[in-house]
């Protein structure tokens, strides 16, 4: 998990419990979006190995298909780099480099093809100032910091009863927050773009194409539960100390 929110859970149970027993709030709400971020993880590892032994007829690779897609729009400087692991695919907006990994690069599987097309799509995002993507491109600094560093101010606060070291550490917490809820729409934006381009350049077939979306749904679903235990996570951190607020009166 990104921005060192995994660290954020380790540390959430291991303390808390000495101060207010059993964490309710972190079983009702972090544990079951922890559950289901598993089970997305495990849902788009299974879909793309499905897919990944699927060759689609038109002979693209991962990396031929993102080369014609960032050419047909005026990205022919863009570097496509093979890198190292598994669904480690990114573009690189600072070096302007195209990273997939080794199973995409010169794999001819439909996965290969959607994800590909999928990351060239974010390339293009950045092309053309999408938004979204602006916004979240501010919002990195602030998410590292208010993942890494959030967390342990507003559990500090509640612990030694000082509210305004509690609202900071929430505060800087919802920032990496926001930065999760803002990735949604650049992710289903850039899957969009992905089955758009497949479809009408004919990389594709019709029943090649619907499972590169499925790829793509179950994907999306990582970054849709990544959010949600953010989210639970900031819930959880407002209801302790409002819960801490209520036993001091």
């Amino acid at each position: 998990m990104s921005f060192g929110i995994f660290s954020f859970y380790l540390f959430g149970t291991g303390n808390l419990g000495m101060f207010y027993g059993l964490d309710t709030w972190y079983l009702v709400l972090v544990i079951p979006a922890l559950l289901l971020s598993l089970l997305a993880q495990g849902a788009v590892k299974s879909t793309f190995a499905k897919y990944s032994k699927l060759g689609a007829r038109s002979g693209y690779t991962g990396q031929s298909a993102a080369r014609r897609i960032l050419n047909q729009n005026g990205l022919a400087h863009i570097q496509i780099e093979r890198i190292a692991g598994q669904l480690t695919d990114h573009y690189d907006p600072k070096n302007q480099v195209l990273r997939l990994s080794e199973p995409t690069f010169d794999s001819s599987s439909i996965a290969a093809i959607g994800v590909a097309a999928h990351e060239a799509g974010h390339a293009v995002q950045h092309d053309e100032g999408y938004l979204p993507i602006r916004i979240r491109g501010l919002l990195v600094p602030v998410a590292q910091i208010g993942s890494s560093v959030g967390p342990y101010l507003a559990l500090f606060g509640i612990i030694l009863s000082l509210p305004i070291l509690t609202s900071i550490g929430i505060f800087l917490f919802a920032g990496a927050v926001l930065f999760y809820l803002i990735t949604l729409p650049v992710e289903f934006d850039a899957s969009r773009r992905a089955v758009r381009v497949l479809e009408d350049q004919g990389m594709l077939t019709d029943q090649e194409l619907a499972g590169a979306k499925k790829v793509l749904r179950a994907a999306a679903m990582t970054y849709i539960a990544s959010a949600l235990v953010a989210f639970a996570s900031m819930m959880r951190l407002i209801l302790l100390a409002r819960s801490r607020d209520d036993r001091r009166r």
